[in-house]
């Protein structure tokens, strides 16, 4: 994907009004264009390898195959598309899974449609999208077991924190707290072990749950 080509996109859902509102709603916009649909997680990853989309919006409880499985599968083949879930409940138990399996994002379907913009992009751009209304319901299980994750953070890691919350990637976080991107890892790292967590996603919701981020 170059700077100036539209935002490809593959459409998963098992529900056929649900695929026609997305597409709808995105070949009427700017800068995206729809590759195509599957109504179901088996179906997405044979799509995905033929069609190379740059973000797949998939639904998580699908029958004759479910977004968990195909995101696994999709992660463990090296796919160069970014996941981001789509569902319609913010308590589905497969939200951690789905993060945990390789998803970028979690937004819910009622999402606004700028929102879901903005939303699109940034997930093809690799950031990690995670609404503040479904990380509150991620944190009770994003820690590790026994893990220590009530050191406080230092001015620097909640700073660094706060940019990844809003979707800024490491060379951007760099570029404005003018440290290296070897220095922002490191600070990542540091705040991964004190929060508990293994990747931006569950930090962020953590960091929203302890009132770290508000």
């Amino acid at each position: 994907m170059t700077a100036d080509a539209p935002i490809s996109l593959l459409i998963v859902d098992d529900h056929p009004v649900v695929r026609d509102g997305l597409r709808g709603m995105f070949e009427s916009a700017p800068g995206f264009t729809v590759l195509g649909e599957a109504s179901s997680g088996v179906e997405a990853v044979a799509l995905t390898a033929s069609l190379d989309p740059d973000v797949i919006l998939m639904d998580l409880r699908m029958p004759g195959g479910g977004g968990v499985d195909a995101i696994r599968e999709l992660t463990g083949r090296g796919a160069r598309a970014k996941v981001l879930v789509l569902t319609t409940y913010d308590t589905d138990s497969d939200t951690l899974p789905a993060i945990e399996a390789g998803a970028t994002g979690y937004l819910l379907k009622d999402a606004p449609r700028e929102e879901l913009f903005t939303a699109v992009r940034a997930a093809a751009q690799g950031r990690t999208v995670l609404s503040p209304a479904v990380a509150s319901r991620l944190v009770s299980a994003v820690r590790a077991p026994g893990a220590p994750g009530n050191e406080p953070l230092s001015a620097r890691e909640r700073e660094v924190l706060t940019l990844v919350a809003r979707g800024t990637s490491n060379r951007e976080i760099a570029r404005e707290l003018f440290i290296s991107e070897a220095t922002v890892k490191t600070h990542l790292t540091h705040l991964y072990a004190k929060l508990g967590v293994n990747d931006r996603a569950a930090a962020v919701a953590t960091a929203y749950q302890r009132g770290i981020l508000g």
